[in-house]
């Protein structure tokens, strides 16, 4: 394979689409995630959102929802991709009408519904036929029995292959998001041989944020974290499928060495898929919407910095001091904010409120000492 075909992208969040490098994610986000609803009927272990069977009774309706498209559409062009989660977005009576709405305001718009039987050949193509440009599914083990030991109800392991399948029969692009912790670690070798059985875009490997119900997880250490970073990297030279990371912007480090050991130049690094992912992080080319419309640097980071109902989401995201903060790596503290790779990597900001309650705080997952440390220590 080409040293400079790199199928990886390693990005802040579970990107659907992907921007140039040179673009200015303190203006503009790369990507925006709108919970649509927390209503689902799964009960997945490692939920963000602490998701229930119904919506929560202050969500934005048709016409607030309407007005934060406006806002999303409102901003420079490239305009932010839009993924439509939750929840689950199909609980929504008024999805439709919105995706219509959102495609008139010239956004490209994605979804990651929850496999349920709701999610039928039918549902996939009215997506399709009303924009919908990608479909993101979650699948967390290579079997029945290991999938929903984390997703919590039987048989959406079935339902997430049918609908993976219908979806490649439909042509519509597929990203497969898979939990990372020590419970599903093992697995993930056999989750990447089935998951070169069925037509998928990109395998996003998500290292779990100790957030909502996912604090009943076990994260990796940060030692076994960095030897499945190699091991995703190397997997990914002879993918059939792009491999990305999320809540793991070390990667990009792992990345960038693993390429100048290979001798790649500094331009054949630029023209890689994974540079373009160098620098986006939670609140810098990601930002999250919840379903009361409560603005947060991502779905993770659940400190709210504004709402859309009285605030433009725009000005929250260029001008809040915290998403300022978060723009600027030289105000994280600690180590992150001497490293070397602050600027391509910065750390989790998720992580290291989850771990700290400071989102400027060190990411506790990177064990890398950065070079200004070393050097300070030795001169100690």
């Amino acid at each position: 394979m080409n040293p400079v075909d790199i199928r990886v992208i390693a990005t802040a969040g579970h990107a659907h689409t992907h921007r140039p490098a040179a673009h200015d994610y303190s203006k503009n986000p790369m990507i925006v995630y709108w919970e649509m609803t927390q209503a689902c009927a799964l009960a997945c272990r490692h939920c963000r959102a602490e998701a229930v069977s119904t919506p929560h009774p202050d969500e934005l309706n048709y016409i607030e929802s309407r007005n934060l498209l406006h806002q999303i559409a409102a901003f420079d062009a490239p305009r932010p991709h839009l993924i439509l989660t939750g929840g689950d977005p199909l609980k929504r009576a008024d999805l439709y009408d919105l995706i219509d709405e959102a495609r008139e305001l010239g956004l490209s718009v994605s979804i990651t519904p929850s496999a349920t039987p709701e999610l039928t050949f039918d549902a996939l193509s009215k997506l399709k036929a009303h924009g919908i440009e990608s479909l993101g599914l979650s699948l967390d083990g290579s079997s029945a029995a290991r999938h929903e030991a984390v997703r919590g109800v039987d048989g959406c392991f079935d339902l997430t292959l049918r609908a993976a399948r219908d979806a490649a029969k439909l042509g519509m692009p597929i990203q497969v998001n898979t939990l990372v912790s020590q419970e599903t670690a093992d697995d993930l070798p056999a989750v990447y041989e089935l998951l070169k059985t069925i037509q998928v875009m990109r395998w996003s490997l998500f290292f779990l944020i100790a957030v909502g119900r996912g604090k009943l997880l076990q994260p990796l250490s940060p030692e076994k974290g960095e030897e499945l970073m190699r091991w995703i990297y190397s997997l990914a030279q002879n993918s059939p499928f792009a491999i990305k990371t999320t809540e793991a912007p070390s990667f990009r480090r792992i990345a960038l060495d693993q390429m100048r050991k290979a001798g790649m130049s500094a331009g054949e690094i630029e023209r890689t898929p994974v540079y373009r992912g160098f620098g986006i992080r939670d609140g810098h080319g990601i930002v999250f919407v919840s379903n009361q419309g409560d603005i947060y640097p991502a779905g993770f980071l659940p400190l709210a910095v504004g709402n859309v109902r009285r605030d433009r989401l725009m000005d929250i995201y260029r001008t809040a001091p915290m998403f300022r903060a978060l723009h600027t790596p030289s105000q994280f503290r600690g180590k992150c904010g001497r490293c070397e790779y602050s600027a391509l990597c910065g750390g989790s900001r998720a992580r290291a409120f989850a771990y700290t309650g400071d989102p400027l705080a060190s990411d506790p997952f990177c064990p890398y000492e950065p070079k200004a440390l070393a050097v300070a220590a030795a001169g100690d």
